[in-house]
């Protein structure tokens, strides 16, 4: 006799992960004190042009993807960006020290609340690719110049300025199955 339960259960696993997100009540928050660093932690924004394209195609295909695979994108995201700033010597850069730590502390702790939230997994290699090309192309030299650093960080800012978007969407599609997005139930 085939049973229902074994795929009804997985399916609550899944939801249940994703609409009981803390990270969810909190994101908000979190995501304007990291945008806030990014802008606070250096000068004005240059308008130097990226030597690689932003990836708006792959934001629009997570987009239409489900809650958790939204979720990891934002997560990867988040974690490709504090990979870049944290392993990379940005001293050229001459940006405020207590600023950029807190920036980093800030996506730090947003990766770890995402993590509690979705399943381990390899991060998408086209995203890998595109922060290994965006490094690579502009931090060639050792050490990167300042003017990279602050490419870096203008380009870091449209990121979070889009991964916002695409986490008011996960909040909307977790409060459209009943689940209110500013409860402490998500």
């Amino acid at each position: 006799m085939f049973s229902h339960t074994g795929p009804l259960l997985a399916l609550c696993s899944v939801l249940t992960s994703a609409l009981c997100c803390d990270w969810l009540t909190e994101y908000s928050d979190l995501r304007n004190s990291s945008v806030t660093l990014v802008e606070l932690m250096g000068g004005a924004f240059t308008d130097q042009e990226s030597p690689v394209p932003f990836p708006y195609k792959l934001y629009a295909q997570v987009e239409k993807k489900g809650l958790e695979s939204q979720l990891l994108f934002i997560r990867d995201s988040l974690e490709q960006i504090y990979l870049l700033f944290r392993s990379n010597n940005h001293s050229s850069a001459n940006w405020d020290t207590r600023k950029t730590t807190q920036f980093l502390e800030s996506l730090h702790r947003q990766v770890v609340e995402l993590s509690s939230c979705v399943p381990k997994k390899r991060t998408d290699s086209r995203l890998r690719n595109y922060y290994r090309r965006l490094k690579n192309s502009t931090l060639s030299c050792p050490g990167g110049s300042a003017a990279s650093w602050e490419l870096l960080r203008r380009e870091t800012k449209d990121h979070l300025d889009r991964l916002d978007l695409l986490g008011n969407l996960v909040k909307a599609s977790a409060a459209s199955r009943g689940r209110p997005a500013d409860s402490s139930t998500l």
